[in-house]
Order: C-alpha cells, then sequence, then structure tokens
C-alpha cells in the first residue's frame, strides 16, 4: 500500500471528528448504556489505529508529538480483543486523549499539506 501519509493521516481525522459528534456530549453513564455508540466509537478507534499503522516509521519518527505507539497497541487490543474491551477506558480516550490528538493531527495536516493538493481519503 503506497498511499500519500497525510491520507492516512486525514482517515484519523475524519475518524476523530466521527466520534466526536457521536460521543463527545454523552455523560459516561449514556455511553456506558448505549451500545451502538460504544461499537460506533470502537469501530472509529480500530481505524485510527490501523491508519497510523500504516504511516511509514520515518514519517512516525517525524512526528514524535503524536503516541503512534500506543494508538497502534490500542487498535490490536480492540481488534483482536485481548481480554475483552475496557469501555470505560474508551470512555477515557474518547473524553481525554482525543482532543489533544485531533489538535496535533490538525497541526500536522496543516504544516505538511502546504503545497499539496486538496486531501481526501480515498474509499
Amino acid at each position: 500500500m503506497n498511499k500519500e501519509p497525510l491520507v492516512f493521516v486525514k482517515h484519523i481525522q475524519e475518524s476523530m471528528e466521527k466520534i466526536e459528534k457521536s460521543a463527545k456530549e454523552l455523560s459516561r453513564e449514556d455511553f456506558l448504556n448505549s451500545e451502538e455508540t460504544q461499537d460506533a466509537t470502537i469501530r472509529r478507534l480500530e481505524i485510527i489505529g490501523e491508519a497510523a499503522k500504516n504511516l511509514p516509521e520515518e514519517f512516525r519518527k517525524k512526528h514524535p508529538e503524536i503516541p503512534w505507539s500506543e494508538i497502534i497497541r490500542t487498535r490490536d487490543k480492540l481488534i483482536h480483543g485481548y481480554f475483552g474491551v475496557d469501555i470505560n477506558l474508551t470512555y477515557d480516550i474518547v473524553k481525554n486523549d482525543l482532543p489533544a490528538l485531533k489538535e496535533k493531527v490538525k497541526q500536522i495536516l496543516e504544516k505538511d499539506s502546504i503545497g499539496k493538493n486538496d486531501l481526501k481519503p480515498s474509499k
């Protein structure tokens, strides 16, 4: 797979936006009671991790401000169901980790896409 790295970063950004749209305003209790939102959030976290995993190593090294290894490990745990999915931890990721990650991803896209064509993930 030889996609432009910023296309994968754009996938990450879009998945975070979708998580934010569906789960950002939910209380922990509401999130824990909404299996549909949990499933959608977990799927989007998987996509974020898969996109991170597909980024070239040199790109990840160029952006050490992003915890790439942690993102990829989270994806692996979700995909392979190691010991089940901790829904409370999933909620904590949405509330505590994604806002900072979203800002860092935005900065990467702004900085690295200067002079490039409009980046749209291929479907």
